[in-house]
């Protein structure tokens, strides 16, 4: 067993958890976070995305061992019982998501480049999301709110939807 304490969502926590228990794993079955998902479980479709130390990874592919004394935050991180992230709301807003699956990936990947820059090109925005795989929507909207999202963040009145 590998014993880790962590910061997640601003919280520190602590586990006991097998040495090949991934992060995923220890963020749904230990402390119970269900926002980032299983997808393919080999670090291509960005659904398990979550920011560490600053920086998006794929939770799935991060052992436990590797997140000891380190800060994660998760989609559910973002959010209070009542109050959205201005990301989360913009994407509902622009009708980014249908099923939803991707979305808290694609959030995190988002918050992650805004964190980073918060005037990014269309470009950096589609490298930011490259790791980022949806199947039911076009990324167009998505890229539209990440576009209105950094323009609100440089304090620019807010572009209007196509």
């Amino acid at each position: 067993m590998v014993n880790v304490t962590l910061k997640v969502n601003g919280e520190t926590r602590s586990a006991s958890a097998p040495p090949e228990t991934t992060l995923l794993r220890l963020l749904r079955d230990n402390f119970n976070l269900t926002g980032a998902k299983l997808g393919c479980d080999v670090g291509d479709c960005g659904a398990c995305t979550v920011i560490v130390d600053g920086k998006p990874v794929n939770s799935c592919l991060m052992l436990v061992g590797q997140v000891d004394g380190r800060e994660v935050l998760t989609i559910e991180g973002l959010a209070t019982a009542d109050h959205l992230h201005p990301l989360q709301k913009l994407f509902e807003d622009y009708g980014s998501l249908q099923c939803g699956f991707c979305g808290p990936g694609i959030i995190m990947s988002a918050k992650a480049l805004l964190d980073e820059n918060s005037a990014p090109t269309t470009q950096e925005i589609r490298d930011a999301l490259g790791g980022n795989l949806c199947r039911c929507t076009g990324y167009a909207k998505m890229i539209e709110a990440i576009q209105v999202a950094a323009s609100n963040l440089r304090g620019e009145p807010a572009m209007k939807s196509a």
